[in-house]
């Protein structure tokens, strides 16, 4: 079977050959790549792999291939293809028509028995579709979903601060307002994507749903997704936590709800007043430690930042949010075994990767139950759920937790005995695999 890949990221095995800084945020690519590249079929390698990716500028649009005995394991034979190509990853509401040129020149070149697309929210996915134009041999994973985060984007967010401009935002063009239309623009094409192609996998009955709405006549392929390797080592041990917090993976936009969990302090620190939160990610209140803003916070504060500022203020949390700023997989890690609770309290969700590592790790967990999170939490006996939006019902369950640090080991052993069978590397490898025969015919 001939497969090309088509990825949102550089995948490090590429950038490692070209001496290039690569993202790890979506690392089990890198466990999936290491496999099938050495996975033996007929005397040869059962897949004949080919990786398109975004790369930098000065790479520009490059074909590479390597021998797979380069990638660890001297004895194999066999190569792999590299594809560069341009896309601006920071703007993905815009369409770039450059792209479907490329994808032509590296469909011609490749000549792939299969395209699988990983992810429907840049514009790349549907310049492949229209390339390709072979929807029963595309294959399109589904991970967010740019139709429902365009439908809840604001979050419950007050009127005023939906419509306000700052200088930031009307600098950046990237209002709140803006924010959402851009993500209606992604969905528009994410719609026309799905449209296009005969096959589609997911792992939840949610994302099952909604792209059955849109394609009713595409095959679902149920696949489980495989964690970042450091997830599968370790566990939450109740006797090395550190009382009272809280752990967020990402507030920076409104859909993740970090103010709901704002809102939600006070009612938490009347019975812990130890209690603090501490999140992971893109600071949009500056407050990092040891790092410093190098111009006046009006220029650079956004509509959302000014609000959980506010909210800070009003709800007297000064000292009680500690802004960790972009972490790797390994500091991950380490806020994960160190927390008390992970809270997800997201306006809505597919299968967040954040909650998974956190039940990998046996970590309690509080998040809403919308999107795909019914489907990776049983309420009560794994974690929390609580409905979105609702603060009251966020707060007492994370009392809950905090209060009975017994039965909140309890519920992360459930999690993490129910995650290590819906992640495990094997499983899901193979499933693949059987994907990739019955769209191939091998």
């Amino acid at each position: 079977m001939r497969v090309l890949w088509l990825c949102n990221i550089m995948l490090p095995a590429f950038a490692e050959k070209m001496g290039l800084p690569y993202s790890n945020r979506e690392g089990w690519l890198s466990g999936s790549f290491a496999r099938l590249i050495r996975e033996p079929g007929n005397g040869e390698n059962l897949v004949e792999l080919g990786v398109a990716c975004p790369v930098p500028e000065q790479v520009g649009n490059v074909n590479l291939s390597y021998p797979v005995s380069d990638f660890g394991d001297p004895g194999a034979g066999g190569s792999v293809r590299f594809f560069g190509f341009l896309e601006n990853l920071n703007a993905p509401e815009i369409y770039d028509r450059n792209l479907e040129t490329r994808f032509q020149q590296i469909l011609e070149d490749f000549q792939p028995d299969m395209v699988h697309i990983f992810g429907t929210e840049f514009p790349h996915t549907l310049a492949m579709v229209r390339s390709f134009r072979e929807p029963e041999r595309t294959l399109i994973g589904i991970q967010g979903l740019c139709c429902t985060i365009a439908e809840a984007y604001m979050a419950d967010l007050p009127y005023r601060v939906q419509k306000r401009v700052t200088f930031r935002d009307w600098y950046r063009k990237d209002s709140l307002e803006q924010q959402q239309h851009k993500f209606q623009i992604r969905a528009r094409r994410e719609e026309h994507a799905l449209h296009h192609t005969a096959h589609i996998t997911g792992r939840t009955s949610f994302d099952r749903e909604r792209t059955g709405e849109i394609n009713p006549d595409a095959v679902y392929h149920k696949m489980n997704e495989t964690m970042r390797t450091p997830f599968y080592t370790g566990a939450w041990d109740p006797q090395q936590m550190e009382p009272g917090r809280i752990f967020l993976s990402q507030g920076d936009y409104p859909l993740k709800g970090f103010h709901y969990l704002l809102e939600a302090m006070p009612q938490i620190l009347e019975k812990f007043p130890e209690a603090k939160v501490c999140v992971a990610g893109n600071s949009i209140i500056g407050e990092v430690p040891g790092e410093r803003k190098r111009v006046p916070e009006p220029l650079w504060i956004s509509s959302y930042g000014l609000y959980l500022k506010s909210l800070i203020r009003r709800n007297h949390l000064q000292g009680r949010v500690i802004m960790l700023g972009k972490l790797s997989a390994e500091q991950m890690k380490e806020q994960y075994l160190r927390c008390n609770v992970f809270v997800c309290p997201s306006a809505v969700e597919n299968s967040p990767n954040s909650l998974c590592e956190a039940m990998l790790l046996g970590v309690p967990v509080v998040a809403s139950k919308v999107g795909g999170i019914g489907d990776l939490v049983l309420d009560g006996e794994e974690g929390i759920l609580f409905p979105a939006g609702r603060t009251g019902e966020l707060a007492e369950g994370v009392e809950t937790i905090l209060y009975d640090s017994g039965m909140a080991a309890l519920l992360g052993r459930n999690a993490a005995q129910r995650a290590k069978i819906r992640h495990n590397p094997d499983t899901n490898y193979r499933r693949m695999l059987e994907i990739y025969r019955s769209i191939c015919g091998a």
